[in-house]
C-alpha cells in the first residue's frame, strides 16, 4: 500500500495564504503573542506547574495497563469448543477463537470458572493446559473432573 502524507500549512505567511495575517495562532495581545514564554512557565503560583504535573499525567506507566489486559476465557466456551481430556495451548486457543495467536501470546491468556456465586458452571470435561494460566476456582474444576 502506498502511503501519502500532505504537507503541513504554512502558517503566518502572509494574508493571501488563508492561513496567515499578523496573529495568526498567537492571539491578539499578551506575552504569548508577543514573546516566546518558556516551557517551564507555571503562569500562577497557585496551580501545581507543568513540571511538577508531569510524572501523573497520562501515559506514565501505560505499559502496565497494556500488559494486565489478559484476554480471558471461560470454562463453558472450553466445553464448547474442545473434547475431553484435549490440549489447550495458545495454537488451540486461537483456532478455537479466532483470535490471532499473536495476539494471545501478546496479550496473555487466562480461564475462568465462569461460575458466579449463584451459579456453578454444567463441565464435564477435564483439559490440559500448556503455558496458559487458570484462576483457582477453574483449577478446581479441572481437576475435579479428571
Amino acid at each position: 500500500n502506498k502511503t501519502t502524507t500532505r504537507s503541513q500549512k504554512r502558517i503566518g505567511r502572509g494574508y493571501g495564504s488563508k492561513k496567515g495575517g499578523h496573529t495568526t495562532i498567537r492571539g491578539a495581545k499578551g506575552k504569548k503573542a508577543r514573546n516566546k514564554v518558556p516551557l517551564t512557565f507555571d503562569g500562577t503560583k497557585i496551580k501545581k506547574g507543568w513540571i511538577k504535573r508531569l510524572p501523573f499525567l497520562k501515559g506514565k506507566g501505560r505499559l502496565k495497563r497494556i500488559k494486565s489486559s489478559r484476554i480471558t476465557f471461560n470454562l463453558n466456551d472450553l466445553h464448547k469448543w474442545f473434547k475431553d481430556k484435549s490440549l489447550v495451548d495458545f495454537s488451540s486457543l486461537s483456532k478455537a477463537s479466532k483470535i490471532p495467536e499473536a495476539t494471545l501470546r501478546r496479550k496473555g491468556v487466562k480461564i475462568l470458572s465462569g461460575a458466579s456465586r449463584s451459579q456453578t458452571p454444567k463441565i464435564t470435561k477435564s483439559f490440559k493446559f500448556k503455558d496458559i494460566t487458570l484462576s483457582q476456582s477453574a483449577k478446581k474444576y479441572n481437576e475435579t473432573k479428571k
